[in-house]
């Protein structure tokens, strides 16, 4: 297999006369173009030969397999790779070779069998699989659709709605719920899976068994008026959803006309809106930060050095609030055992009390038994001293932002943890340097800087300093993985990647808002392009506290871009702190409902003459795209400057950083790929403008000014970029 790199299928021919077509392309078997060329030669040589009387199709290494090679795409969009033409897998190959053939085939599922990989099983005239097998088309996630015919034969095998269903949310079924749904014939053990295949298609063969073709059943299609209402409901929903995106619909249109013309039009029509999607600025985007993602625990000098992550079984965690609690919820989910700190008694008790609410809200969603619940609470310990310390292989300290009791902490914790103990930090802006300035070990001082709550929020900022080992990013990398977080490995300076590019966001609003804008508009528009909540909902949520406190921080170190507004102070000042106290920017209701607050203008109107800037009637008419760009280039001006400055490897970093971290829209591919999209030349000419009437807080910096002047995108890797080490 070595000798070849590529994919490949294998044919052999049983005593039986089942011959045996196995996908060979590890780690999960994808389709690339060679599979499916060596597929159907396996194809074609299996009906051509008289000693094959059925064939079972199965993946290598327990997979079937895990769809078609994405990296493809890629290639494809760029005309580097010819695309296949329309139709080639889902009517040449599937319908025509494999459903046609004069031989029964049979598909034996183990592990994986999603997108290509179901939709060739799915061709097949009988699906075995295992119970923990997983079935489904995800290629929604990828702004695509289902291409080799699932938009067709999923809807005959499982019904509309489910199928809809599963296309849409992008969600898979496993074993033994496929069965009951009609998707899979049977469920099996791994080691009787393909032999029970190879009889299943011999029993087809022999007609003790339906000879079924996917593509032609009608028995579990709805009769068409019910169909239309599915459809209906279905496009309400989505359009509600998702209302930037257009492949859901289409996807939908695709699985109508083969309801409404048959079967051989959905094919054709799906063909067609497969190769357009695939150009589409969503897909591009979605397929960026599907690679973009997989790229973060790739740090050069790091991860290349031929260094294993050392086991990482206690860790400790300092300080059992909000993010302490949500700390250990992670780790404890992950079977890691924890030992979780506080000063008091009652802290401890409030500070479990979270890790069992976040759990117990699990058992009730039905996502975990009683049995698991109470085992893995078992992993948790709480203790009001380091006496237990002295054997941990990681501690995070999650207590509140403030400089001395962090430094009096890593004092302390130098002196009772073992030598080789990793020691970690949860703060999103102090630097690093200060907090282990008292510690005699600072190579094995890191930032590991969750978001809140930290047990459901994918990202993990893993900080690290000139003096950090590179042994230490690499443990906990691994532990960032085992705790299924995606982890973006950046350099120290105040407010790190996330919260360093963010600063802008709000300020930018504020300034908006002083200006004449409408507050509330912002919002709207902001919600629109795609962010979960605008920059003035998302202050409230956070709290002012919280926002003052990182605010100053900016202040302080990058005085001369910041914008500098009263409004929250004001509010403040009237004990208005946001969504906690009912009051911030919206007044909220028993169920945290934000509305619109009346009473708003006047805090406005004071802000505004403390500022002594004036009504500017341009702002207070701003069109929603001047809202966008006037709010986020500051953004992607910022996520220059964390280029330049050598805090973020590479630009793809910042864009699942933007996309995790902030909830930047994934399908506008995260910061600075949607700002590449846009064009340098464009955003530099707008900051420019704009800080020529209002000031230094949009002036671009020089990281953009270059790119702008040389016309070279903003996240092309620079011939030498400095690294903060």
């Amino acid at each position: 297999m070595g000798s070849n790199p590529k994919g490949r299928t294998t044919l052999e021919v049983g005593a039986d006369g089942v011959a045996l077509i196995t996908i060979i392309n590890p780690p999960v078997n994808s389709l690339s173009l060679d599979v499916l060329n060596s597929l159907k030669q396996s194809y074609d040589e299996a009906l051509r030969r008289n000693d094959v009387k059925a064939i079972v199709v199965t993946g290598a290494n327990g997979k079937f397999s895990g769809g078609f090679d994405i990296t493809a795409f890629g290639g494809i969009q760029t005309g580097k790779v010819e695309q296949p033409k329309p139709g080639f897998v889902s009517v040449e190959i599937l319908t025509k070779a494999v459903e046609a053939a004069r031989k029964p085939s049979v598909a034996a599922i183990d592990g994986l069998a999603l997108g290509g990989g179901l939709e060739v099983a799915m061709a097949c005239h009988a699906r075995i699989c295992t119970p923990v097998a997983q079935l489904g088309l995800p290629e929604l996630q990828l702004g695509v659709l289902p291409g080799f015919g699932g938009t067709q034969r999923l809807p005959r095998l499982v019904g509309l709605s489910k199928s809809l269903e599963m296309m849409l949310t992008s969600k898979p079924v496993k074993g033994e719920e496929a069965c009951g749904l009609g998707l899979v014939d049977a469920v099996v053990s791994p080691n009787e899976l393909v032999a029970t295949a190879r009889q299943w298609a011999l029993d087809i063969l022999e007609r003790r068994r339906p000879w079924v073709a996917s593509l032609y059943r009608t028995d579990k299609l709805e009769p068409l008026g019910e169909a239309r209402e599915i459809f209906k409901f279905a496009r309400v929903q989505t359009k509600k959803q998702a209302p930037n995106l257009a492949h859901p619909l289409v996807c939908i249109d695709v699985v109508e006309e083969g309801v409404v013309s048959g079967p051989f039009a959905g094919l054709w029509k799906e063909a067609e809106a497969f190769q357009g999607l695939l150009h589409s600025e969503t897909c591009k985007s979605l397929v960026h930060i599907f690679f973009a993602q997989r790229g973060t625990s790739k740090v050069p000098g790091i991860t290349d050095r031929g260094l294993r992550p050392r086991q990482v079984r206690k860790v400790a965690v300092v300080g059992g609030g909000l993010m302490g609690s949500g700390i250990a919820t992670a780790l404890v989910l992950s079977n890691y055992s924890v030992i979780l700190k506080e000063v008091n008694d009652k802290f401890l008790q409030a500070g479990i009390g979270r890790v069992k609410a976040n759990l117990q809200s699990r058992v009730k969603k039905g996502n975990m038994t009683q049995e698991k619940f109470e085992k893995t609470m078992s992993l948790l310990k709480g203790v009001l001293d380091y006496e237990s310390f002295k054997d941990v292989d990681m501690v995070i300290e999650a207590v509140i932002e403030n400089v001395s009791l962090k430094q009096q902490i890593f004092a302390d914790l130098d002196r009772n943890c073992p030598p080789h103990c990793i020691l970690a930090t949860n703060t999103s802006t102090i630097d690093l340097n200060l907090i282990g300035e008292k510690t005699r070990s600072r190579h094995r001082i890191i930032g590991a800087h969750f978001f809140s709550p930290a047990h459901v929020m994918p990202l993990l900022e893993i900080v690290r300093t000139q003096h950090t080992s590179p042994q230490v990013i690499v443990d906990l990398l691994d532990v960032g993985k085992k705790i299924k977080k995606t982890p973006v490995v950046v350099g120290n300076c105040t407010g790190f990647a996330v919260n360093r590019m963010f600063f802008p966001y709000t300020m930018a609003a504020m300034l908006l808002v002083e200006h004449g804008a409408d507050l509330y508009q912002i919002d709207r528009v902001i919600t629109k392009f795609g962010m979960p909540m605008g920059p003035f909902r998302l202050a409230d949520l956070v709290g002012f506290g919280v926002a003052i406190a990182t605010g100053a921080q900016f202040i302080q170190n990058f005085p001369e871009r910041t914008y500098k507004s009263m409004l929250i102070p004001l509010l403040q000042e009237d004990k208005r702190l946001g969504e906690a106290t009912r009051k911030g920017f919206y007044l909220y209701d028993d169920r945290r409902k934000a509305s619109p607050d009346p009473e708003l203008k006047k805090y406005v109107e004071k802000a505004r003459s403390i500022a002594g800037v004036s009504i500017d009637p341009k702002l207070v008419k701003l069109p929603e795209k001047d809202i966008v760009e006037m709010t986020f280039f500051p953004v992607v001006n910022e996520a220059c400057r964390v280029l330049d400055e050598g805090i973020a490897v590479k630009a793809a970093d910042l864009d699942i950083a933007s996309v995790m971290g902030m909830g930047f829209p994934p399908y506008r591919g995260g910061i600075i790929f949607w700002a590449d999209s846009l064009g340098s030349k464009y955003i530099y000419s707008r900051l420019e403008e704009w800080s020529k009437l209002y000031g230094g807080f949009f002036k671009p910096c020089a990281y953009l000014a270059n790119r702008a002047a040389k016309g070279i995108p903003l996240g092309a890797p620079s011939g030498q970029a400095k690294s903060r080490m």
